[in-house]
């Protein structure tokens, strides 16, 4: 399946390792995100009943300079949970960074693998419980094929997180990919190439769409590295929700969730009635559609998906043994910044979104750590006098809503 645009971005991947990283910052911070978080794959393709104890296989297909690897290996360690993550890329140079951060943690649960994904159902590799893909299937001649070589090494209730490219958020973006097509053209050398980009992105009128575009910065943050991927790629194809959703169910997969799940929900920005009422009778792929044109701001998609037909449960929230658990959040602290109006200020790429919480928010949230259940939570405020159905009623409420920003989840048990 290679071409002259796979050729050119196999070089670019060789001259400019993606994302640009320095090895010496592990000793500073652990780079975390979505997909592939260990607490949302717990959560998002578990349904957190999954056993914490089980050995954990799991696959970075297009590892890159390493983001994704090392922090689910970093994670797992930490956390004591047993297996192994997989680093598959083509690109030596971006192996070698890679590995050096791995080696800067002394993180003794990676293996690396050079080779394309396009070759894992005769790798030997595999099967994996969890497979990461982020940023790679919409630079694939064929990202179809891309995703049914991912599922050919799907271990059977496992689970994939995609990320790709949205359209509507990339404003500006292929506008400036055409004028540098003209004059910094594919077959100059890529440092010849980043210079002219350069030097265009200092020369370009306030009038150009991407300068406007305030929430697309790898250009402006990311190095080199990052200014080639954006504005100098090969080939770069963004996806609609629902074209993502088309490409997942021709996989045989089906979406579990987008991330975060209330950046897809209409309800979260129409007050409306009569809106509210239109966009009820959309099915969900319609609905994260509506969200999509409406807001203009997603750049990007990050999906959980499964097999068509076996997804586990979903999670337990009702399960006095179930254990919530804040990602990358401090209880007590989360509490004491709720407003006396009891509503959160969520914000996501310019968009504010009011989150109103119930009235036992403080009292539960302090008690959020990681290790009480639900039903200890409930046990310690009824004995302050909270009654069992108040308790339950809020919980609820509490958990649907830190549930849609992907904040509070379920630990695996």
């Amino acid at each position: 399946m290679t071409d002259a645009a796979d050729a050119a971005l196999a070089a670019q991947y060789e001259a400019y390792p993606y994302p640009q990283r320095d090895p010496r910052d592990e000793a500073k911070r652990l780079i975390v995100g979505s997909p592939s978080h260990l607490r949302e794959i717990d959560h998002w393709i578990f349904g957190a009943r999954r056993q914490a104890g089980r050995p954990l296989n799991a696959l970075v297909a297009g590892g890159g300079s390493g983001d994704a690897t090392v922090m689910l290996a970093q994670q797992m360690e930490s956390a004591g949970r047993p297996g192994v993550v997989t680093w598959l890329d083509r690109s030596a140079a971006a192996r070698k960074i890679a590995g050096a951060r791995v080696a800067a943690r002394s993180l003794g649960n990676v293996r690396f693998e050079e080779g394309s994904i396009l070759d894992l159902a005769g790798s030997g590799l595999g099967p994996f419980d969890y497979i990461d893909c982020c940023g790679v299937l919409h630079h694939l001649p064929d990202p179809a094929a891309g995703l049914r070589a991912l599922v050919s090494v799907l271990a059977p209730g496992g689970g994939i997180g995609l990320m790709v490219y949205a359209p509507h958020g990339r404003t500006g973006v292929y506008m400036v990919q055409d004028a540098l097509r003209l004059i910094a053209p594919p077959n100059r050398p890529p440092a010849e190439r980043v210079e002219i980009a350069k030097r265009l992105w200092r020369q370009m009128p306030e009038t150009n769409w991407l300068r406007r575009n305030t929430w697309i910065t790898d250009h402006v943050k990311g190095g080199d590295a990052g200014l080639y991927d954006l504005l100098l790629n090969p080939r770069d194809v963004a996806f609609t929700v629902p074209a993502l959703a088309a490409l997942v169910a021709s996989a045989g997969l089906e979406l579990r969730c987008f991330v975060e799940p209330f950046r897809y929900d209409p309800d979260s920005f129409l007050v409306d009635p009569r809106l509210r009422e239109r966009a009820a009778g959309l099915d969900p792929v319609q609905r994260a559609a509506l969200a999509e044109a409406t807001t203009g701001n997603m750049g990007i998609h990050i999906a959980y998906c499964v097999r068509a037909g076996e997804p586990a449960p979903l999670p337990a929230w009702d399960d006095p043994e179930s254990v919530p658990v804040l990602r990358e959040l401090d209880g007590t602290k989360l509490a004491t910044s709720i407003p006396p109006d009891g509503i959160l200020r969520v914000a996501f790429d310019g968009l504010t979104v009011p989150m109103p919480l119930p009235r036992l928010a403080q009292a539960i949230l302090a008690r959020v750590d990681g290790q009480r259940s639900v039903g200890a939570i409930g046990d310690e405020l009824a004995g302050i006098g909270v009654s069992r159905e108040a308790f339950a009623k809020d919980f609820a409420a509490l958990a649907g809503a830190m549930e849609r920003v992907n904040r509070m989840l379920l630990a695996a048990r």
